[in-house]
């Protein structure tokens, strides 16, 4: 295991977002929320075969996993407003400037209670994770 150094602190690599970007949705959290909200788009699937962040979001109902590589996050939190609802699945980290600016403008916080096992994962994610609901209520009509 690749061990990073803080200091006189070491921790393991796999704590550093920047190590693994594949971080692939649960399929029962995803069926969940997808029967809540019958999303219409995922911008970032597991075989992209487009750029999600090029293409339009507008008058859809997106789902969301985007790579949690460090100030990525903010590109992807800069589409919320454009579909009729936004639903991003991201890592709970409140001292970024992006959870500020975007995450804390949500209508709606969900906070998971146990760290998630994402798919093709061995074990839970290093980190809590939470979703982020945005309602555009002028087109949103579920």
């Amino acid at each position: 295991m690749m061990i990073e150094s803080l200091g006189t602190a070491r921790f393991p690599r796999v704590l550093f977002s920047q190590v693994r970007q594949d971080w692939r949705t649960p399929e029962v959290i995803f069926a969940g929320l997808h029967a809540e909200f019958d999303f219409t788009l995922d911008p970032c699937p597991r075989e992209p075969t487009f750029d999600g962040l090029a293409i339009s979001w507008a008058g859809h109902r997106v789902f969301c996993n985007p790579p949690y590589k460090r100030g990525g996050i903010t590109d992807w939190l800069q589409k919320a407003r454009e579909p009729a609802l936004a639903v991003y699945l991201l890592p709970v980290r409140t001292t970024p400037a992006w959870w500020h600016d975007h995450a804390l403008n949500a209508e709606e916080i969900r906070f998971f209670r146990k760290r998630l096992r994402f798919d093709g994962a061995t074990i839970n994610a290093p980190f809590d994770s939470c979703l982020l609901i945005y309602r555009n209520e002028a087109c949103y009509t579920r």
